[in-house]
């Protein structure tokens, strides 16, 4: 069954949006619109306010649009929506200051590359459609090999062996049924597409302020719900996402680098893969790791919450539940972090920021 949140998604693009229909082969020009922004309508280097401002298009002028991505919700003058849309000339506009005509198209993801135009890629037949995001579910109907799709956002189901890769993702189409993403190829390589009913990336804070104004809620709830204590929660989310300011955080609301490890577990929406940087002693080295994704900063909170107290190697930690530097000394001695001296800089900055504020009668 759908979540509320969901279903509206699929209800507003089905509401709001004619579907391109995109035959096999056949490239169609890039749909256009008309700037309604009672001025000049800034254009930026990505899908948000925080993106560097790379010039202006004027009021009343018309627009084309090769993509879409999902980033800052923007109340405009036309609709409030997280889609922006990248510009034939390269640069990014809030759709919520563009007026279509008749409606808005389903526009194609946007990759590294470009457009990235969703086709059926069975190798062979038709692929099923299905009613969920499992085999298991109804079969509801097939798509011919090659054929367009028009993807609204993915959710994380059964596991897929497909002739494009293997994965769990599930793609929900606008029309409201379901693909496996194994069965999908793009055309200018993978998108970052959105995890239905997933809270719109957010802009960094703007301050230490902002930031804290930002956690403290979710933290003092770990502590009530976990016992992790609301200083060294805080701590970490502060080193973990740079202060709110890496993509992580900031796309897919994780605060804490918690990876998936094959399995986002029963609070994340699912799983992505980003590039980071690693440590093994004395010796730090750029990989790429797949970490979960969540619906909004609440859901990493709790998650972190619950991670540390399903794995038993931190037991130790919660009997020092009311002393947060013994707490942060000991999930970093059972392995939490790879870098040396991670206790030694969550307490520094327990102490810089006085964390300790938010702890409920605690010592340290």
């Amino acid at each position: 069954m759908k979540s509320a949140l969901t279903r509206a998604l699929v209800t507003g693009v089905l509401a709001g949006a004619a579907a391109v229909a995109l035959l096999p082969g056949v490239a169609l020009a890039a749909p256009t619109a008309t700037v309604v922004a009672g001025g000049p309508l800034n254009l930026r280097g990505g899908p948000s306010t925080a993106d560097t401002r790379t010039g202006s298009v004027p009021d009343g002028s018309e627009v084309a649009a090769v993509c879409q991505e999902f980033g800052e919700q923007i109340k405009g003058t036309q609709r409030t929506t997280p889609y922006w849309d990248r510009l034939s000339n390269g640069g990014y506009v809030a759709d919520a200051y563009l007026r279509w005509s008749p409606s808005r198209p389903a526009l194609p993801w946007c990759a590294t590359k470009g457009a990235s135009v969703a086709t059926v890629s069975s190798g062979g037949g038709p692929a099923n459609i299905r009613a969920g995001a499992s085999t298991g579910t109804a079969r509801i109907g097939t798509v011919a090999n090659g054929h367009s799709l028009d993807i609204n956002c993915q959710v994380w189901g059964a596991k897929v062996v497909g002739h494009v890769r293997t994965t769990n993702a599930w793609d929900l189409l606008t029309d409201g049924r379901y693909i496996s993403d194994a069965l999908v190829a793009y055309s200018k390589g993978m998108p970052v597409l959105p995890w239905c009913g997933q809270v719109p990336p957010v802009v960094p804070p703007a301050g230490t302020a902002q930031f804290l104004a930002r956690v403290a809620e979710p933290a003092r709830l770990g502590f009530t719900k976990y016992r992790v204590p609301a200083s060294v929660t805080i701590a970490q989310a502060i080193l973990e996402s740079g202060w709110g300011r890496s993509y992580l955080s900031r796309r897919d609301h994780n605060y804490f680098g918690i990876k998936c490890f094959g399995d986002p577990g029963t609070i994340a929406l699912g799983c992505r893969s980003y590039a980071t940087r690693e440590c093994e002693g004395t010796r730090c080295y750029d990989t790429t790791e797949v970490f979960r994704t969540y619906r909004n900063v609440t859901a990493s909170f709790a998650d972190h919450g619950y991670f540390l107290t399903v794995n038993d190697r931190y037991d130790e930690a919660f009997r020092y539940s009311t002393n947060p530097n013994q707490f942060a000394k000991e999930i970093a001695k059972a392995g939490y972090a790879t870098t040396p001296s991670y206790a030694e800089d969550l307490i520094d900055l327990m102490k810089e920021y006085d964390l300790y504020r938010y702890d409920p009668a605690s010592r340290a």
